[in-house]
């Protein structure tokens, strides 16, 4: 048999694989991409969207945020596709490189048509080609390290979870910019263009990746006895909880951003578009990772041992609690008043600190705990709690939809739903977290020295 031309095993070594940098700049640019275009779609689809003869033809808060939710979903549910092909056709590399291009194609889409075809056909081809990569790009992450090194993989996730806010800060920031002073084209097409980067980042980086190869159709079969399922079940049990935090976190891009149009935008230094406070998650969850990792959380091991667990369990109760700040918001806002937009700063505090709390422990809890031949499968699992998540607060939309375009839970009632339901998630996730037994699966080393 022919040798490959690639390294097919992490190489015993004690340093950071070479194949790092290409994956940091590839997800910091097509994180940006992604961010940079879910940052200004809500205010795009209530403000900018065109019908036929170049007319205005904008949808309604409700049926923005549901279709913005639908898209998330659809978004994070094609992942479990993206491992299937991953697993069994492509590999990871190709996968990622093949879908990456249809995603770009989403881009151009959505920049030469503004109607709402246009926007129906780039969201789709951006759900499946952003979607279908997800769980490859994050697994092959883990896929680089061996045994000797393994000690380094928790320190590679947070800089991987590093460079994904590093993109999205970046473009939350200047998107709606962009948008607000040149248009839909110019706000869509910057995004567009680092996808471009993204895709082309990652094919250069070709020699230095370990490339697991595809392990065919058998690779499904077992995942459905023995082990493997056991595995996959006890995670699945998890992720439904975690999908609740997930409903939550994501509707600070489109019910926080539609909030904020009613708000005092002048604060600090300058005054901030509605859809331009959603950068300081991005920014804070680069103080966060440090500051939790090394300060926090070793503070409290000191008296509380903190497992992957418990850290998860914690961050269900503080998001939660982040949901109460809009809530006494919109009650300001219904009895006439315009508070301050800083006051969403210091929600954004708050959840962020549940987004690392809940997200980074599961990205790589969840590469731990899963069987070596389900790597991609696992996180795809994972993503598909965000699905779940989304897809909820889609159908509450829906569901809460009157024919007007109105809203059956208007105002603070709106928030006080999604807090009292994660809470409740909360109390439930204690005993079920208690019972779960930990297995850690690390790829096998090879034996060859490491190429250039």
């Amino acid at each position: 048999m022919a040798e490959s031309k690639y390294l097919t095993a992490p190489v015993p070594s004690t340093t950071m694989p070479r194949s790092v940098p290409y994956i940091l700049v590839n997800e910091t640019a097509e994180r940006f991409s992604f961010y940079g275009m879910t940052s200004i779609l809500v205010v795009f689809m209530t403000h900018y969207l065109m019908g036929p003869g170049g007319v205005l033809d904008v949808m309604g808060n409700v049926q923005a945020t549901k279709d913005f939710h639908f898209f998330n979903s659809a978004v994070y549910l094609m992942p479990l596709i993206g491992a299937l092909i991953s697993d069994i056709w492509l590999g990871k590399f190709r996968t990622i490189i093949f879908f990456s291009i249809v995603y770009c194609l989403g881009f151009v889409t959505l920049v030469l048509d503004l109607t709402r075809l246009g926007l129906a056909v780039g969201l789709v081809l951006i759900a499946v080609g952003s979607g279908i990569i997800k769980p490859c790009v994050s697994a092959n992450v883990g896929d680089q390290f061996g045994k000797s090194n393994t000690h380094l993989l928790s320190k590679v996730y947070s800089w991987f979870y590093f460079a994904i806010n590093l993109g999205a800060c970046v473009s939350m920031w200047r998107c709606p910019e962009l948008l607000d002073k040149y248009g839909p084209r110019v706000g869509f097409g910057v995004p567009a263009v680092f996808m471009f980067v993204a895709t082309a980042a990652y094919w250069l980086g070709r020699r230095k990746f370990v490339h697991i190869q595809a392990a065919g159709i058998e690779s499904v079969k077992n995942t459905l006895r023995g082990e493997p399922i056991r595995a996959l079940g006890r995670l699945c049990i998890l992720f439904l909880f975690i999908a609740m935090f997930w409903s939550l976190f994501y509707q600070s891009q489109s019910a926080w951003v539609l909030q904020a149009e009613n708000m005092n935008l002048r604060w600090l230094w300058k005054t901030w578009l509605p859809a331009q406070v959603q950068f300081v998650n991005s920014a804070l969850i680069m103080i966060l990772i440090p500051l939790f990792a090394y300060v926090i959380y070793p503070a409290i091991n000191r008296f509380f041992p903190l497992t992957a667990l418990r850290k998860i369990s914690i961050g269900l109760f503080v998001a939660a609690l982040s949901f109460v700040v809009p809530a006494w918001l919109e009650m300001q806002i219904t009895a006439g008043g315009k508070p301050s937009v800083g006051w969403q700063f210091f929600a954004y505090v708050i959840l962020t600190a549940a987004e690392v709390l809940v997200s980074i422990t599961c990205l790589e809890f969840s590469y731990t705990q899963a069987p070596k031949s389900t790597k991609s499968f696992v996180q795809a699992l994972f993503l598909l709690s965000i699905s779940l998540g989304n897809a909820f607060t889609a159908i509450v939309n829906a569901f809460i939809q009157n024919e007007d375009g109105t809203s059956k839970l208007p105002g603070a009632s709106y928030y006080w739903f999604f807090t009292i339901a994660m809470l409740v998630t909360a109390i439930l996730f204690i005993p079920v977290a208690a019972r779960y037994r930990e297995k850690s699966y690390i790829q096998d080393e090879s034996s060859q020295d490491q190429k250039d």
